[in-house]
């Protein structure tokens, strides 16, 4: 009886084994493949290159380093296409301190020019009522979000990181 449970053992272990083996493979697989897609902070990673903060990154763009809440720190960078994907653990909303106020998804993403993010995805301000945020552009002094219609606001008020507070839907 020992040598049947020690055989349907051994044959279940090297089963399950090979399986584990096989999915280690098929993750190194699809890794290398969505490295080979663009996936230029991975690659980065490998290399031992840093990832610049998000509110440098901002910075370097001339855009307020407080537009995203404070926990935005993970984010998708795109040199090539210019692709920006910023990760917020949970949809929440920012006050600021000319009383605007932004609500984010858990991904907001769109394409960074100099002064501008243009196509924005996963932004929403509120004018009257919740609108989808499609541009946020900076001129001097102002910060212009284009929600429908455009709304400037104080540069000064999106310069300090600020937390967010967790809202139920985004």
């Amino acid at each position: 009886m020992d040598q049947i449970l020690n055989k349907v053992g051994s044959y279940w272990f090297s089963r399950k084994a090979n399986k584990e083996i096989a999915s280690v493979g098929d993750d190194l697989n699809s890794l290398s493949s969505s490295v080979q897609s663009g996936a230029s902070w991975l690659v980065n990673k490998f290399k031992g290159t840093m990832q610049k903060p998000l509110p440098e990154l901002l910075r370097e763009y001339d855009l307020p380093v407080g537009v995203f809440p404070r926990d935005a720190t993970n984010y998708e960078f795109n040199e090539e296409t210019k692709r920006l994907t910023v990760f917020i653990p949970s949809v929440c909303e920012v006050g600021y301190k000319d009383s605007s106020v932004l609500r984010f998804s858990t991904s907001v993403s769109g394409y960074l020019e100099k002064g501008k993010l243009v196509d924005v995805e996963g932004m929403k301000t509120k004018v009257l009522i919740w609108a989808k945020v499609t541009c946020v552009s900076t001129e001097g002094a102002k910060v212009h979000f284009t929600a429908g219609v455009k709304k400037t606001r104080k540069r000064d008020a999106y310069e300090v990181l600020r937390d967010g507070i967790s809202v139920d839907k985004f």
